[in-house]
């Protein structure tokens, strides 16, 4: 099993350092969150316990550290470029992609013990497989593999060889990964997204049928939608919140609107941490998806009396 801990935020908060349009003014502040990040991941890194123990030291500090960057690195800037850059930079929407490998542990997911050539983390994963026109050499268009980066992902390595014959030099070869856990990731999840998470979802599971999708979301921006009328299995809300109100939100672009509003924007994130119960529904999907214990044999399906 190997589990990709890419440092997504890390890499992008690094780089932020290189950013010659970031204020002199804030150099030092995003410094010290470079300092903070590399204590976040030692944290992370060190958590003991199992189960639900385990989890909640993560989720504990994975609020921790998301409520500093939020609120006391963005929000509390002494200019504007970081909380108006917010989007470009993907400083506070990277967190969520770094941390969920962390849970991929066998302490908390007991099923991991089975598997064998396994990736975790976020993945270009197979969408599909193509043929082009016969005149083509097959590496040269005549098969076409398509891949969908997914921001995590438990998926097993594969590799193909398409060949005219047995002894062509016309042939298609490559490798790539195939996702049997996908999750996207959105802070304010809209209609928009909705509907597009959802195409994912089914282009996902008409090339990897068994295949299961989450869609993780911080704030919800939409009124909801059941997901049984698309191949999406499940929405989860890790806030249990709506997002605030765009009047509200209208005050955050310059920094005397954010002082002046800074109390509500507060409130509004204690308020609605990251919840533990939502991880713990998000770790029962993936329970469901890799169980402890073999359930298709067939000396259990006739135990149960059904499959």
């Amino acid at each position: 099993m190997q589990v990709n801990k890419t440092p997504a935020h890390g890499d992008k908060l690094k780089a932020l350092l290189q950013n010659s349009k970031l204020p002199h003014g804030d150099r030092p502040r995003v410094e010290a969150a470079v300092e903070k990040y590399e204590s976040w991941v030692a944290t992370l890194k060190a958590a003991k316990g199992s189960g639900s123990e385990l989890l909640g030291a993560l989720v504990k500090a994975l609020n921790e550290y998301k409520l500093y960057v939020e609120l006391d690195l963005i929000f509390d800037a002494p200019d504007d470029f970081l909380y108006r850059q917010k989007g470009q930079l993907k400083l506070d929407n990277t967190i969520l992609e770094e941390f969920l490998p962390y849970i991929f542990d066998k302490r908390i997911i007991r099923g991991l013990d089975r598997l064998t050539n396994v990736k975790c983390g976020p993945q270009a994963s197979f969408a599909g497989l193509s043929f082009g026109s016969p005149f083509l050499p097959l590496n040269g268009g005549g098969v076409f593999l398509k891949l969908k980066d997914q921001d995590f992902a438990v998926s097993k390595s594969h590799h193909l060889k398409i060949s005219d014959s047995e002894r062509s030099l016309n042939s298609f070869e490559t490798s790539f990964v195939v996702s049997h856990f996908a999750t996207e990731i959105k802070t304010n999840l809209d209609k928009t997204m909705f509907q597009e998470a959802s195409q994912t979802a089914a282009e996902l599971k008409r090339a990897v049928p068994g295949a299961r999708v989450i869609l993780l979301c911080e704030f919800l921006d939409m009124t909801p939608i059941t997901t049984k009328l698309t191949s999406i299995d499940e929405v989860i809300v890790l806030r249990k919140a709506k997002r605030l109100a765009s009047n509200v939100r209208s005050e955050f672009s310059t920094v005397s609107g954010r002082r002046s509003a800074r109390s509500a924007y507060v409130r509004h994130l204690t308020k609605n941490p990251l919840r533990l119960e939502c991880f713990e529904r998000f770790v029962w999907h993936l329970d469901e998806c890799f169980p402890e214990h073999e359930e298709d044999a067939e000396d259990i399906v006739l135990g149960r009396g059904y499959f």
